[in-house]
Formats: structure tokens, C-alpha cells, sequence
């Protein structure tokens, strides 16, 4: 099994949920790039539970202790050129809350990789908390995307995301030209959303669920400014291939559309075309349904994709299953901590995964 993506900058996730460590291995990066480390903590920190109360109860420090690939030169971190490894120490297992009677191998939870896991292992994987298919490998995930998110700001290139929609709760999108500013304004909000109108509706749907011992999904809008035109190759490598390939890596994601996406399907070319105008001396186009990709390649307009997050599937209330020893039906009652809405924490992990693919395609274009 290989938990890898990118062409040129590789990233490899390890680990499980509840084992000793998780990490992440990231080759290709460019040698001499400073990792501002309070940085990547403030990243971090936006992805760790506990920020509010809306989040799971498990407490991890999620401090990535950097092994290989950096030295140090005058007081800063900077990359050396070698393969970048990254290293999470897991301080808040508890494997225990999983093992009880033959663990999920044998009473596999509803829409988890339980029952998938053990029909292609043969009941060898550690499926405590979820294992290797654990939202808790969104962490070193989210490390790295910090490290390629400061590589690209210093090339004036900026990911920002948000959270578009909770349950029956809707905020706005971005504007047309979104700025950093406003991607700043949107991460430092407790529920991270462009409109600060929708937080007190989203947060009453998330607590609503929680109260009901159930889960809510949403769905994350992302946008990449600054990104130059013509970066990204027809059909299979693509800007929106190497996106998905990435996007899908992350756990409970289940869809991923560009620009007008499907609402596009529903209108007619004379509305969703963009026409082509002059914009500050510039080639631009005057709406943005084609999400900044034409033709697997970039157009200079902002990329703009979402992101759908399904319901967590771990929640308390009982749920029919089977028992995999006798082949009988069963009910099951999960334990354990787990997010009422996975797409809250999953917000900077999409920002993440962008800015890693963004900085894979500039690499492939000679653009870094």
C-alpha cells in the first residue's frame, strides 16, 4: 500500500491513529527555503481539536519534530534538499476504546473502511480509531501542506479555504478575486467561513447533531490566487486530475467539483462561458465558471474548487452491522471521541493538500 501523491514533490503519509507516531515524508522540495516553524504551528493549531467545543475530545499536541532534510543556518530552519521527514508523536491513544470483542474487524461500523480493510488484509490491519484511514493523518498532512504554503507565498501565491456550507446551513463564496486578506479574516473565525453571518447557523447545526448523538457533513470551498497561467497538461495531468487524485486522499471527502461544478450542468454555454476581457493591463475573464482550468491548464484567474464532507460516520447512537465470526446480523453502539462534523477541522487540511499540488505543478512547469 502506498499513501503517496505528486510527480515531483512527493508526499508519503504514515502511521496509524492510535499507534506510537504519525508522520510524513515529502521529497522534491526546492533546497535553501526557510520553514518559519512558529508559522507551521499557527497552521496546525487551525486543524487540532479543542479550538471550540464543536470538535472531538481528544487532546494532541501535534508538534512535528523535523528529522532529515533541514539544516540549520543562522538561527532559521531552512530545506537542504533531501527528502523532508516529519514526525507527530501520538500522546492521547487509547487503542483500548477499540479492541473489545474482536475490535471492528469483527463488528465492522457502518461506512467505515472496517469491513474493506478486513476483506483485503485479512483482519491485520490496526483499524483502532480507524488506523491508517484515520482523519488523524490529516495532521502530518497539514504539516507539510505549511511547509509548501510558505514556498508558495513567497512566490506571491496564496491557498485559502472555507467553510461553504454545514448541514442545511449556507455562507456565501468567495468573491470573484478573493485577497489574502480575506482568507486571513475567514481562518481566524471559530467556525472558519467567508460569511460571518452564517457562523451562528452552522455552529446551532453542528451543536444539534451533537446533541442527538449523530454527525453533520458539509461542504469546503478552496481558492488558489496568484497562480500564473498556463501551468497544468491535457487530459490525464491536469490541474483538476492532480487536485482530485490528492483531495481524495483525505478521510471522508466524497466529491470534488470546479468552478460552476454541477450547477454549471444545469445552465446554458451563453451563461456559463467566461468571456475573455482586459483586466489591469492583463488577459482575464470576466465571471469564473471554469474555476481558473481550462484544458488542465491554469488561466491566471483564481482556481476555485469544493469540496463535499460526509457526515462522521463514528457516531453514538446504535447502528445495525454484522458479526463477521458467526455471519449474523448485529447492532453496534460506537465509543470512543469523534467530531460531530469532520468538514470543521477538514477546512485548513483542503487548504493543505492544495498548496502541496499547487507547488508539485509549479515544479513540473519550472516555475520554483
Amino acid at each position: 500500500m502506498s499513501s503517496q501523491f505528486g510527480e515531483i514533490v512527493k508526499v508519503t503519509v504514515f502511521g496509524q491513529s492510535h499507534g506510537r507516531a504519525i508522520g510524513v515524508v515529502i521529497d522534491g522540495l526546492p533546497a535553501g527555503e526557510v520553514i518559519d516553524y512558529n508559522e507551521l504551528m499557527a497552521f496546525m493549531a487551525r486543524r487540532a481539536p479543542g479550538r471550540n467545543k464543536l470538535t472531538t475530545s481528544r487532546r494532541e499536541a501535534d508538534v512535528p519534530e523535523l528529522i532529515s532534510g533541514v539544516i540549520e543556518r543562522d538561527g532559521s530552519i531552512v530545506t537542504c534538499g533531501s527528502p523532508l521527514c516529519a514526525v507527530i508523536y501520538n500522546t492521547d491513544a487509547r487503542p483500548g476504546d477499540y479492541n473489545r470483542d474482536g475490535g471492528f474487524s469483527r463488528t465492522p461500523r457502518p461506512s467505515h473502511a472496517d469491513y474493506t480493510a478486513r476483506v483485503k488484509w485479512g483482519g491485520a490491519a490496526d483499524m483502532s480509531g480507524s488506523g491508517h484511514f484515520s482523519g488523524r493523518l490529516t495532521a502530518p498532512l497539514t504539516a507539510a501542506g505549511a511547509v509548501a504554503a510558505q514556498i508558495l507565498a513567497r512566490r506571491g501565491i496564496y491557498a485559502g479555504a472555507q467553510l461553504l456550507s454545514v448541514g442545511k446551513a449556507q455562507g456565501s463564496r468567495f468573491p470573484l478575486c478573493p485577497t489574502r486578506d480575506d482568507f486571513v479574516a475567514t481562518a481566524s473565525r471559530e467556525i472558519p467561513t467567508y460569511d460571518e453571518g452564517a457562523v451562528d447557523s452552522m455552529r446551532a447545526e453542528i451543536k444539534a447533531a451533537a446533541a442527538e448523538c449523530d454527525s453533520v457533513g458539509g461542504v469546503i470551498e478552496c481558492a488558489v490566487i496568484g497562480m500564473p497561467a498556463g501551468v497544468g497538461e491535457p487530459m490525464f495531468y491536469g490541474v483538476e486530475n492532480m487536485l482530485s487524485r490528492a483531495l481524495f486522499g483525505i478521510p471522508a471527502l466524497t466529491g470534488v467539483q470546479f468552478g460552476s461544478g454541477f450547477d454549471g450542468a444545469a445552465s446554458r454555454g451563453s451563461k456559463n462561458n467566461d468571456p475573455f476581457i482586459i483586466r489591469d493591463g492583463a488577459v482575464a475573464t470576466e465571471t469564473n465558471n471554469s474555476g481558473g482550468i481550462q484544458g488542465g491548464i491554469t488561466n491566471g484567474m483564481p482556481i476555485v474548487f469544493r469540496a463535499s464532507i460526509k457526515p462522521t460516520p463514528s457516531i453514538a447512537q446504535p447502528q445495525r452491522t454484522v458479526d463477521m465470526d458467526t455471519m449474523t446480523e448485529t447492532e453496534l453502539k460506537i465509543t470512543g471521541r469523534h467530531d460531530p462534523c469532520a468538514a470543521l477541522r477538514a477546512v485548513p487540511v483542503v487548504e493543505a493538500v492544495a498548496s502541496l499540488v499547487m507547488l508539485d505543478l509549479l515544479t513540473i512547469a519550472n516555475k520554483i
